[in-house]
């Protein structure tokens, strides 16, 4: 591919197409800090906070979505995941930038390479020298701290397994910090019980509460535990993103507790039983994250790990996962009506990963907004692969279609990376570009400041508002 042209290519007005959009972003949306109440960021990184110091580990070493990239361009896994030094990497990402045109991954990058290290320069080959050691000198600077208080991020959610000791959070909690960084109760694994290493688990969160987990009763104890230590830590928000199909069936106690004693024995469950054991979980759950006045989150959609060849070379979660073709509106339907029969439905935010569906959880989570919290039942930002300006632009407006696009949480990362963070930016010229032409065209009122403050709550006073983390 010949060499691109390397003019500036993040302008001021980026992404905005009328004066309108300029204004809407410039004057409303681009000061405002952030709430990233979703994200996969290392609470170790943050305490320890030292420099990253090379942009390979901090750009390149968990990013699936590169990965992805780079394999489309016939890259060498070695350069990937592999062997190779860091700056071969780089130098192989570099190759495979300009190759990524109308892909949302160079927009990041440039966007990324601009607000962080104030580089113009395209990525590419005859760049990729230069650039390397520019992001190196900086990263060799900057904390994960520093990064964060840059980006004027006020809080940051991380993801945490019950079983976490939340050890770094506490240290963070203690220090001098511009960010507030919260953990969030992944359940993950305590649905697992058909996996091989659920008994191992089970002895993790044993070792967590110092009681032995004998019994169905004896597990959600340990669980009640977990969820109060979390929310003496500051958790304020759960979330679930087991990829596949999901349901909820009749089940009585008895069953629940006769089903868990036949495992623990060493009985191998039916798919019923193990159906019943993890409907008896979400509706626990539930019921304590309401109690707890907790946001939930389901990121649901997803089929993981398709390419068995790289997972048993790399495991999980080396950018071998993609949109599933589940039915969900059953699944939520009655799950979050039998926790709303008995006024138990916490605040929830369901994320879809297949766009076909986008007006299926819409009108999913309109059933269910009652008790006179504004947005209590959010659909939110669109998620993994629709997270980039057409499925944004879709998730907005089947929102505005369906829902009240005004009591919008906004965005967050979903990223383990200290450097994506323009992605909130990224959503708010987006955002502003929209409105805008609804002005231009005459769908709005011609109202600037009431548009304004619109966009001011959607991108930041909503999500303060919403899980009120003081």
């Amino acid at each position: 591919m010949n060499k691109l042209n390397s003019k500036k290519f993040i302008t001021e007005n980026f992404l905005l197409n009328s004066k309108e959009a300029e204004i809407l972003f410039h004057e409303y949306a681009k000061d405002l800090p952030i709430i990233d109440y979703h994200s996969h960021l290392s609470a170790k990184q943050i305490a320890e906070n030292k420099p990253i110091g090379n942009i390979t580990e901090a750009w390149l070493s968990g990013d699936h979505y590169k990965w992805r990239g780079m394999r489309a361009n016939g890259i060498d896994e070695q350069y990937i995941t592999g062997t190779a030094s860091l700056e071969e990497k780089f130098s192989k990402w570099a190759e495979t930038v300009p190759y990524t045109l109308r892909n949302p991954l160079f927009h990041w990058t440039q966007l990324e390479l601009k607000r962080y290290f104030d580089i113009d320069t395209i990525l590419q080959p005859s760049s990729a020298k230069e650039i390397y050691n520019k992001m190196n000198d900086v990263l060799a600077l900057k904390t994960p701290a520093q990064l964060l208080e840059q980006m004027k991020v006020e809080v940051v959610c991380t993801t945490d397994d019950p079983a976490d000791d939340l050890y770094y959070h506490r240290q963070i909690a203690k220090g001098d910090f511009y960010t507030k960084v919260l953990p969030t109760f992944r359940s993950d694994r305590l649905f697992m019980i058909e996996q091989p290493d659920f008994i191992s688990y089970l002895k993790d969160l044993e070792a967590c509460i110092e009681f032995s987990i004998g019994s169905f009763p004896g597990l959600l104890r340990a669980i009640d535990y977990r969820i109060e230590f979390f929310h003496q830590n500051g958790c304020r928000l759960s979330d679930f993103g087991i990829s596949g199909a999901h349901s909820i069936v009749d089940f009585t106690i008895d069953e629940i507790i006769f089903i868990f004693d036949r495992y623990l024995n060493g009985h191998e469950l039916s798919p019923l039983e193990i159906s019943k054991y993890k409907s008896s979980i979400f509706l626990h759950l539930g019921k304590k994250y309401h109690e707890k006045n907790w946001v939930q989150q389901f990121h649901l959609g997803s089929i993981r790990n398709n390419n068995s060849r790289l997972q048993a070379l790399l495991g999980s979660d080396v950018g071998c996962d993609s949109i599933g073709d589940f039915p969900m509106a059953i699944f939520m339907s009655k799950l979050f009506n039998q926790l709303d029969r008995n006024d138990q439905l916490a605040k929830t935010i369901t994320y879809n990963l297949n766009p076909s569906q986008n007006e299926v959880f819409a009108t999913m989570m309109g059933n269910f907004n009652t008790g006179g919290i504004p947005g209590k039942m959010q659909w939110g930002s669109s998620w993994w692969f629709l997270d980039q300006k057409d499925g944004m632009e879709k998730q907005l407006n089947t929102l505005s279609n369906i829902g009240l696009l005004s009591r919008f949480v906004g965005m967050l990362t979903d990223s383990r990376s200290f450097l994506s963070f323009p992605r909130h930016e990224y959503f708010r010229r987006i955002l502003c570009d929209l409105i805008a032409e609804d002005l231009k065209k005459g769908l709005v009122p011609d109202d600037i400041s009431f548009l304004g403050n619109m966009i001011q709550n959607i991108c930041y006073n909503n999500a303060v508002d919403y899980f009120d983390f003081n």
